[in-house]
């Protein structure tokens, strides 16, 4: 069986994946920005969201890159512009999930959080990515 008979499977598993990986990022922000508004109110529910980043939003970020990066050579499409584009933007919500994790990590050390407001970042993101999959300019 050759990867583009797959091709539907492997965009479907992308596509779940993604959605996987966005949720708990999203939600995760919205956790954080609870956490800054008032200290210590996410603290009895930090260690879930550890656990919760390190068992389903981190292998579905590790899932969106495989099945991403295997649709993108099966497609061909890695001189496209759209496609880089949004390579970039998929890099920033990896990059902010990084920064997540090292947040929940800061308040279960009852640490001070450092200003980061991730969500902005993951909703612009969120839909440049998406405009740029569905429109492929």
């Amino acid at each position: 069986m050759s990867l583009a008979t797959l091709y539907p499977w492997l965009k479907a598993l992308h596509v779940v994946s993604a959605f996987l990986f966005v949720a708990g990022t999203f939600t995760t922000s919205m956790m954080l920005a609870a956490e800054r508004a008032n200290p210590g109110s996410v603290a009895p529910v930090a260690d879930f969201l550890a656990r919760s980043e390190r068992w389903l939003t981190t292998p579905a970020m590790l899932l969106v890159w495989a099945f991403g990066l295997t649709l993108a050579v099966t497609a061909g499409w890695f001189s496209s512009t759209w496609l880089q584009v949004k390579l970039a933007f998929v890099i920033l919500l990896s990059a902010v999930h990084g920064i997540q994790s090292g947040q929940l990590r800061r308040i279960i050390r009852k640490k001070a959080l450092k200003p980061w407001a991730t969500l902005p970042l993951i909703l612009v993101s969120l839909l440049a990515v998406v405009a740029l999959v569905v429109v492929k300019p």
